[in-house]
This record gives structure tokens, C-alpha cells and sequence, in this order.
């Protein structure tokens, strides 16, 4: 009696066109996306993103229906109206399936499948009760996962394997944020007068610039080409326009079109549509024409796309963020990066830092002309530092220096070499240069950054506490600060993005991401404690002096998995006494196998200290073979993600610790980490060395072993497994894959592959003689005549 009932309320409240704008928005999804447009093939192809907001558009023109309040519910003895707000509700969140809701998707996408099935399959929907959320270990609950092309090593970087890893990285980006243009436009000094007055002359005259229809020589279909060629004729009539309205003149820039031609700088090939860069050629055009731009000349990526459609953010953030991964890269003191997408004639402007992606309110630039004249002088006459660079970084005669307050007084810091930039957009983004003291050219030090979470133990504090300890074989502490721009600390939300408020942006839900509790106080203005302006930080350097309180607690007050508050990211710097180069540079085998050794120790000493460094790599393992640099000849570098072996509660450490390629298998698997995991890395670290590189360091390509960089925990962890499990197979693949300078090293690779990996399998027990195991197998290897062989 129910189901005739309900097929009589169908029947007499036919759904008619009340789906035919979902279909509409769909299709322009597809046409925006180069997907599918057949509905079952479109929706695979869907990212989580657009296929929950495909969902959540449908929820809402069902929920519009009239049949929806008099059709009962199944569950309850309400209407299914109340079972779809529950539905709706349900699908907002990360932990539903969307796949049981995929047969509703296609007979709604339909058009001929009948009302009566349409209903079904809500119905089916509806009646499905949510998954309780998954079973979260323990472990991840502590360091929930984070997956960026931070770890990438020796990788080709080929599009395909980076942009899943990036969208990752990004997801998610927040956009609409009405107040962005204001933030990072506002302070260019009389922009928004000659914006104003520039506009007004485009509007003027017999034959306007800018008429009722907008820009006059818009070109119709908004193909690339064409808008490259119009963007190009008429940045210079604005120019014009502006004459002397600049009241701080900077270094000439312009736009650059070059859709077709890679630039230098990347490791994997990349060229951008659009963007602005750096006009070194005003006096001798002639001397661009063979000139080919690098990633380190752009200011500005912008990428155009014909169909309006196209500006969703999962559509745009591949190719956008991409540029901006490699600005960042290639630019060693870049804070953040501006760009701009045009999408037909919508444009909106977009941020990029170490947080990840926020974008402006979409504008139609053929009905709001001043907002885009604003826009492209706000492009040409941005300083430096309000398009990104830190201004901590500053020039003299000829010299890059930073100046540091330390013991009571001011010392420069020379800039000699950048000694390594990472390469990604979100998270600690470590730069380091070598350094020398103005005064003492012998001085020798490096200078670190990185964007840490303020929960996270400073690493200065780390570093000087084992310094403090004597902890041998590991890089000694002088000075470390959280960088200050404008007086405040450096952070990402109060500082770079000028209290930006993410919750208004127009696709944000509570609970992806997450403010630690002290990040209020971070980038909270306070008294500038150095002469110079531009340089002053908070310094905290002296050996020995106790921690204040705020940062004794930062461990204690760590973030939980999916906790309804928003991450932030604080600019710290770390200055060493100590400097090397890579490990796998070493100059041969028994160099090599004496560094390991000598880090091994280091890390025993470290760890005996009550600390645990937590991100072995072959990035962070060095050597010094130079007789006159006073450093260890091995040492261990970078304590970001170390923390406290006796501490309680989480470390603060957002995401599995450790370098991809070189993380235990249990840390794979989400198990507390040991320092057993660590010794595990030490071996995955010379395993890797012997694969991918030659005599002197010298990088052989991509190998069969790229895939480590982007496999998914499990996967890897499953993979090294079977590397691992059989010592007949191990020596087989080790005779095959290990380079031809490094073969010799089967034997004792082999050696420290049954040490770590009892009988084949993970170590069940946390075992401390390990550490002497190890160091004996590289001792005894550095005897053996075919090691020690000059080939």
C-alpha cells in the first residue's frame, strides 16, 4: 500500500525540468575538465572534489523537488526530505563513499531513465547507513598523513607522476576569499588612485578602450592566442596611461607569452602560458630573441583556459600550481608567489604558500574594467617584498647578507652559495646557504629556513640542547630566531596573509583542516630588537639560557587528525657552525662507508642525548673531505623533525615522518617511531646511493625505483618487503641494479640487509646493539680489496 502510494505522489509530481540545471552545471564540468561527457565515464574520471560537489548540487535540486516533503521516509516516519539533509550532511565529510551514490548520479544524468528509478536510487541512498569513520591507528592520530613533492629523490618529475602527488599537496585550495585582492594589492602605494585614473582614459574618447560590451578588441572565443596577442597589445597603452602615476618606481617588467617554449630550471620540461617577468631587454630587444627565460626571471605565472567553466578549482590548480612549485623553487628567498587564472573573460587572482593555495572572488573583466586595470599595474608595480621575496634577505655592495642579533650584538651574515632549496609548495620548504661573518671571512656557517608548526620543537632549541649535551657527529648550534617582516613573526596567517580568514571562502567546510592552539600568538607584533628595520627577528641564541614557557608547552598542545581548527606555519631560522656536502658525494666507496659510519654514531650519540631525529635521507647525512673545513668528517643535519625521545603526548609533526625513499617499513605502516626505524633508513640510504649514483656523486637518471617517490604507503612498504625477504633474490636484484661503482658493495649491503632485517622480516624488538652491528659491517667493509679498488 506504501510503494502504491509513493508511485502515485511520483507520478502526480513529475520531476519535469527540475534536474535541468544540475544536467547544465554537469556538462559544463566535463567541457571544463576535457572530461567525459558520457555520465558513467565523466564520473571516474572526477576528482573527490568535483565529484563531491557534483553530489551536493544534486542533493540541492532534489531537495527542491515538490515530491520530496510528501514522499515518506524509510528509515523514520518522516518525509524523505529529512533523510536527504541527513544524506547531504553525510556526503560533506572526507569519510563517505561516494560510490554508493553513483547510481543515483547516472539515472539523474540520464534524462531517460524515469522519475520512478531516479527515486529508487535515492531512496537507496538514503536507506544505506554511513560507514562509522574508519579506525584511525594511534600513530596516525599523532602524525597524520602528509603526502608533498617535498620527498621526491632523484626523480624525473614527469607530469603524470607529480600531479596526483601535488594535488595532494593542495588539497585543499580555498577560493572566493572576497578580501584577497584588498590584501595584496592594497599596500602598493598609489595604485588605487592611478587605477582610477587610468581607467578613466580607457573609457574616454571617440574610440574607448573600454566600452558598454568591455575591453573593444576582446577577442571573440577567448582562444589562447588570440587573448595572449590582445593581453600583449594592450599592457602598454595602460602603461601609457599611468605615465608618472608610479609614485615608487621599480624595476621595469612585462608580460611574457611563450605557451609553447619550457623554461630552464626544472627537472622535469615546463612552459607557461602567460605571466609576468622581469624586462631585462628594454634597451637591446634584439638580445631576447635567443634568450630563454629560466623559472628564477618569473614574478608572476597566469594561465588562460577559453571556457569560463574551467574556473573550478580542481581544474585550474594543476597547471597554476605548477608554475608556482617552480617559482618557488628556483627563487632561494621567495616567500609566497601571486598568479592569476583567466578563464573566458573570469579572472581571479591566487596566492600560493607554504599553507598551500587561496584564491579571490571570480570578476568578469569585460564588466569590471577597473578591477582589472587595478590588477595588472598592482602585477608592475608591486615591490619585491609585496610580491613575495623576503626582505630579510637584503644587498650592499654588491653582497647578499641577513644580519642576526646575537650575545648582545648585531652580526652580518655574507650570503656565499645557495646549498639547497626544496622543492615543493606546501610544508617546511628548507632552504640552507653557506655563510661567512662580515668580520671573519673564515667564519664559515649555514644559514637555514624553514616553515615550521608553531606546536613543533623548534629545531634551534633541539640543536643547542645537544650541542649543550656534547652529542658528537651532529651539526653544531650558533644561533637560531623566528624571522620578522614588518615586526611581526613570519608566520602564514597573521603575517603573509594578513589575517585572510579561510572559513569564508566559498567552497571551506569545517574539519579539513586545521589553528594550533598557540597560533594566535604567533605573527602577534612585538618590539623589534635590532637597529635595522628590515632584518629584525626574535632572537633566542644563547647556549644554555632556558626556554620560555610558551615554547617549554608546544609540544604538549599537539594537533588532532581532523580537528575542526586551522594549521598555520612560522618562518624559522637556524644558523650552524657546521657544513659538508651530501653523503653520496663522497669521493669513494670507503669515504662513503667511514661517513656512514660516522653518522651512525652520530645518531647514537643523539639518541643517547633523549633525542630522536626521525628523517635519515641522503640529504641529510654529510661528509666533509676538505682538510681545511674544521667540521666532523661525517655529521647528521636537519633536526626539523626531530623530537624528545622521553615527552608526552604527539610531537607535533604533521605527517608520517621522513624522507619517502627511505622510511622505515613499519613507519610506513603508521607505527610509532623508533630508533630502530631510523637504523632502518641508514640502510634504505646506501641501498639508494648504490642504485642511482657513480664515482664523485655523479646522478645516473631515473631508475626503475622512481615510483618510490609517489606509491602509496602501503604499496612501498610492500615493495620494500619483497626487496627484502629472500637473500638469494636481494643478491640477483643488487648484481643488476647497483651501479657499476657501487657493486662491489653487494656483499656487505647484503650483510647489513640480514642485520636490519632478521631472517628476511621486520625486526620484532627494539634491539640498541644494532648501532655497533652496523658500524662493525662498514668498518670491515672498508677492508675488503675489491671496496677499497680505484675503479
Amino acid at each position: 500500500m506504501v510503494d502504491a502510494q509513493q508511485s502515485k505522489i511520483i507520478k502526480d509530481n513529475p520531476i519535469g525540468k527540475g534536474l535541468d540545471a544540475f544536467r547544465a552545471s554537469f556538462s559544463s564540468i566535463c567541457e571544463g575538465g576535457n572530461a567525459s561527457r558520457s555520465p558513467p565515464d565523466a564520473l571516474e574520471q572526477l576528482e573527490r572534489e568535483d565529484l563531491q560537489n557534483v553530489v551536493l548540487d544534486l542533493l540541492s535540486a532534489l531537495r527542491s523537488l515538490p515530491a520530496i516533503r510528501l514522499l515518506g521516509s524509510k528509515t523514520n516516519h518522516g518525509p524523505l526530505r529529512s533523510d536527504l539533509l541527513k544524506l547531504n550532511s553525510a556526503v560533506s565529510s572526507d569519510d563517505f563513499g561516494l560510490d554508493r551514490i553513483k547510481p543515483l548520479l547516472i539515472s539523474a544524468l540520464d534524462g531517460h531513465s524515469g522519475d520512478a528509478l531516479i527515486w529508487k536510487h535515492l531512496y537507496d541512498a538514503v536507506t544505506e547507513s554511513t560507514p562509522p569513520p574508519r579506525p584511525v591507528a594511534s600513530s596516525l592520530r599523532q602524525t597524520p598523513l602528509l603526502h608533498t613533492t617535498n620527498g621526491f629523490t632523484n626523480s624525473s618529475e614527469y607530469r603524470q607522476d607529480v600531479d596526483p602527488v601535488l594535488r595532494l599537496e593542495l588539497s585543499p585550495l580555498y577560493v572566493g576569499l572576497c578580501r584577497l585582492h584588498e590584501t595584496y594589492f592594497g599596500r602598493v602605494a598609489g595604485l588605487k588612485a592611478a587605477s582610477e585614473i587610468v581607467f578613466k582614459k580607457c573609457v574616454d574618447g571617440s574610440n574607448p578602450l573600454f566600452g558598454n560590451d568591455g575591453w573593444s578588441d576582446w577577442p571573440t572565443g577567448a582562444k589562447e592566442e588570440d587573448v595572449l596577442a590582445w593581453f600583449s597589445d594592450l599592457i602598454p597603452k595602460l602603461e601609457a596611461f599611468a605615465g608618472d602615476h608610479n609614485s615608487t618606481p621599480t624595476s621595469r617588467r612585462k608580460l611574457l607569452a611563450q605557451p609553447k617554449t619550457p623554461f630552464l630550471g626544472s627537472t622535469g620540461k615546463r612552459s607557461m602560458g602567460i605571466g609576468f617577468v622581469k624586462d631585462d631587454f628594454t634597451c637591446n630587444p634584439t638580445a631576447e630573441k635567443n634568450f630563454r627565460y629560466r623559472w628564477s626571471h618569473v614574478l608572476v605565472p597566469g594561465e588562460l583556459k577559453s571556457n569560463p567553466s574551467a574556473d573550478r578549482p580542481s581544474i585550474v590548480k594543476i597547471d597554476l600550481s605548477t608554475y608556482a612549485r617552480e617559482v618557488l623553487s628556483a627563487q632561494d628567498t621567495r616567500r609566497f608567489v601571486l598568479g592569476f587564472t583567466i578563464c573566458g573573460s573570469l579572472m581571479r587572482i591566487w596566492a600560493f604558500d607554504r599553507l598551500g593555495g587561496i584564491a579571490s572572488e571570480q570578476f568578469d573583466i569585460n564588466k569590471d574594467g577597473l578591477q582589472f586595470v587595478s590588477t595588472v599595474l598592482g602585477f608592475l608595480w608591486m615591490s619585491e617584498e609585496e610580491l613575495g621575496f623576503d626582505p630579510t634577505f637584503m644587498i650592499a655592495n654588491g653582497q647578499r647578507f641577513i644580519e642576526i642579533k646575537r650575545n648582545g650584538s648585531t652580526e652580518r651574515l655574507v650570503i656565499d652559495e645557495v646549498m639547497k632549496r626544496t622543492r615543493c609548495i606546501v610544508g617546511r620548504a628548507t632552504t640552507c646557504w653557506k655563510a661567512h661573518r662580515e668580520e671573519d671571512p673564515q667564519k664559515l656557517l649555514v644559514i637555514k629556513d624553514s616553515w615550521q608548526h608553531p606546536e613543533q620543537d623548534e629545531e634551534g632549541d633541539l640543536l643547542r640542547e645537544a650541542t649543550g649535551k656534547g652529542v658528537v657527529r651532529v651539526a653544531r648550534y650558533y644561533h637560531h630566531e623566528t624571522v620578522q617582516v614588518n615586526g611581526m613573526d613570519d608566520d602564514i596567517r597573521s603575517n603573509v596573509r594578513k589575517g585572510l580568514d579561510i572559513t569564508r571562502a566559498t567552497n571551506y567546510r569545517p574539519g579539513r583542516s586545521v589553528v594550533s592552539p598557540s597560533t594566535s600568538a604567533a605573527g602577534a607584533p612585538r618590539q623589534s630588537q635590532s637597529s635595522s628595520a628590515a632584518s629584525t627577528k626574535r632572537s633566542s641564541s644563547q647556549a644554555g639560557a632556558p626556554l620560555p614557557p610558551s615554547k617549554r608547552s608546544g609540544s604538549a598542545s599537539p594537533i588532532k587528525a581532523g580537528s575542526n581548527v586551522l594549521f598555520n606555519r612560522v618562518h624559522r631560522r637556524v644558523i650552524l657552525r657546521d657544513y659538508g656536502k651530501p653523503i653520496y658525494e663522497a669521493s669513494s666507496r670507503a669515504a662513503l662507508l667511514a661517513a656512514l659510519e660516522g653518522c651512525i654514531e652520530g645518531h647514537e650519540s643523539l639518541h643517547m642525548a633523549g633525542l630522536l631525529h626521525r628523517d635519515i635521507s641522503i640529504n641529510n647525512l654529510m661528509i666533509n673531505e676538505d682538510d681545511d673545513n674544521p667540521s666532523p668528517p661525517s655529521f647528521l643535519i636537519d633536526l626539523d623533525l626531530a623530537v624528545r625521545v622521553q615527552r608526552e603526548g604527539a610531537s607535533g609533526a604533521q605527517g608520517k615522518t621522513g624522507t619517502r625513499a627511505f622510511m622505515a617499513i613499519g613507519a610506513l605502516l603508521g607505527e610509532p617511531h623508533s630508533f630502530m626505524h631510523d637504523l632502518e633508513s641508514f640502510f634504505w640510504v646506501l641501498f639508494w646511493m648504490c642504485i642511482h649514483y657513480n664515482a664523485q656523486g655523479k646522478d645516473i637518471g631515473p631508475t626503475g625505483f622512481d615510483n618510490w617517490n609517489y606509491e602509496s604507503d602501503d604499496g612501498l612498504a610492500e615493495k620494500k618487503k619483497g626487496m627484502i625477504v629472500d637473500e638469494e633474490d636481494f643478491l640477483k636484484k643488487a648484481e643488476k641494479i647497483f651501479t657499476s661503482h657501487y657493486r662491489p658493495l653487494t656483499q656487505w649491503v647484503n650483510r647489513l640487509r640480514r642485520k636490519v632485517f632478521p631472517n628476511g622480516g621486520r625486526w620484532k624488538r627494539q634491539e640498541p646493539e644494532l648501532y655497533s652491528s652496523m658500524k662493525k659491517i662498514l668498518r670491515d667493509a672498508r677492508k675488503d680489496p675489491e671496496v677499497l679498488a680505484d675503479r
